[in-house]
C-alpha cells in the first residue's frame, strides 16, 4: 500500500484532508497525527473520548526501550475510527512542547509506518502539519522531516486562493531539496488542491511547477464533521468530499506504484544529440545515412 505525508505552508486543512483520506480509503487505513504543533483530532472528531494516556508522545519513551517496545506501544495506541477497526488513528500531541522529545523517535516511527504499509496492507496517511523553516531548510524540531523522507508521496495541501499559493511557493524548494538529498527523490512531492478560491488545478500546477495529484471539493458540512465530530453527513451528492477522497487515495496508490517501478527500472538517459541518435538508429537498421 502507500505512505502519504500531508504538509502545508500555513493552515490549509491538512488534518481535515488527512481524515477524509483515511476514512474514505478502499483499503485498511491508518492516520498518524504527527503535527509538532499539536493534535486536534482528540478534541475534535473524537470529541474528547480519548484522553492523554493515548497518543503519539508515548512512543518516545517506547522507542528508547527498543524496537519491540515501540511496535507494541504503537499498536496499543491506535484508536478505531469505524466499528470494524479497519480505519485507525494515532492521536497527536496534547502539548506542542512535547515535540522536542520526539526528534530521535521520528526515524523509527517512519520504519514502523513503512512496515505497516508494505507488510500490513495499510494505506498510511501522515498529518505532518505546517512546514517550519530555519535558514532555508526544514526546522529540525518543528517539522518531522524523517517521516517525509520515508513517505512514498509528500503532498503540499493548498487552496486555490492567492494567499495560499503565495505562501506555498516559499516551501517548495526546501521540500524538494530535502527529499532529493534524504528522501526518495524530489519527484515524490506533489500538490493536493482544496477547491476553494478562483485558481484552477492547471493554473496552480503551472504557477508552482508541481503536479496536482488530487483536487478535493470545498465541502464545509463534511469538513465541519471531521473537525468537530457529531453526526456525519449522508448526502454524497451534496457532500462530495468523502467520495472524492476515496478516488484520490486510489490515485495516490497508483502514483506511488509507478514511482516504485521507475526507481526499480530507471529510464535510460536521453541522448545528448538527438540528430546523431537518429543517424545511429538508421545505421543499426542497415540503412546508410543520407549525406
Amino acid at each position: 500500500m502507500t505512505v502519504t505525508a500531508l504538509v502545508s505552508a500555513k493552515s490549509s486543512g491538512v488534518t481535515t484532508t488527512a481524515l477524509a483520506l483515511a476514512l474514505a480509503s478502499s483499503q485498511p487505513s491508518l492516520l498518524a497525527e504527527c503535527d509538532p504543533a499539536g493534535g486536534t483530532i482528540r478534541a475534535g472528531l473524537l470529541q474528547g473520548r480519548v484522553d492523554a494516556s493515548y497518543g503519539l508522545y508515548h512512543l518516545a519513551a517506547a522507542e528508547r526501550a527498543g524496537d519491540d517496545a515501540l511496535a507494541h506501544t504503537f499498536a496499543s495506541h491506535l484508536i478505531p475510527l469505524d466499528g470494524a477497526g479497519n480505519r485507525r488513528v494515532l492521536p497527536g500531541l496534547t502539548d506542542p512542547a512535547q515535540a522536542a522529545g520526539l526528534s530521535r523517535t521520528w526515524p523509527a516511527l517512519s520504519q514502523v509506518m513503512r512496515v505497516l504499509s508494505d507488510e500490513g496492507g495499510y494505506d498510511v496517511t501522515i498529518d505532518a502539519g505546517r512546514i517550519a523553516l530555519e535558514s532555508g531548510a526544514l526546522h529540525p524540531v518543528l517539522t518531522p522531516a524523517p517521516l517525509l523522507h520515508g513517505a512514498d508521496l509528500v503532498l503540499l495541501v493548498v487552496r486555490g486562493t492567492s494567499q495560499s499559493l503565495s505562501l506555498a511557493r516559499y516551501v517548495i524548494d526546501p521540500l524538494k531539496a530535502e527529499l532529493e538529498e534524504r528522501g526518495s527523490g524530489a519527484d515524490a512531492l506533489g500538490l493536493l488542491l482544496i477547491e476553494e478560491g478562483p485558481a484552477r488545478a492547471h493554473e496552480i500546477a503551472e504557477t508552482l511547477r508541481l503536479p496536482v495529484l488530487a483536487a478535493l471539493p470545498f465541502d464545509p458540512e463534511t469538513a465541519g464533521y471531521l473537525t468537530h465530530g457529531g453526526q456525519p453527513p449522508r448526502n454524497s451528492k451534496r457532500n462530495p468530499l468523502l467520495p472524492r477522497a476515496r478516488t484520490a487515495s486510489d490515485n495516490f496508490r497508483a502514483a506511488a506504484s509507478r514511482r516504485r517501478l521507475q526507481r526499480q527500472y530507471p529510464q535510460p538517459p536521453a541522448p545528448a544529440y538527438p540528430q546523431l541518435s537518429g543517424v545511429l538508429q538508421r545505421l543499426s537498421q542497415g540503412a546508410a545515412p543520407r549525406g
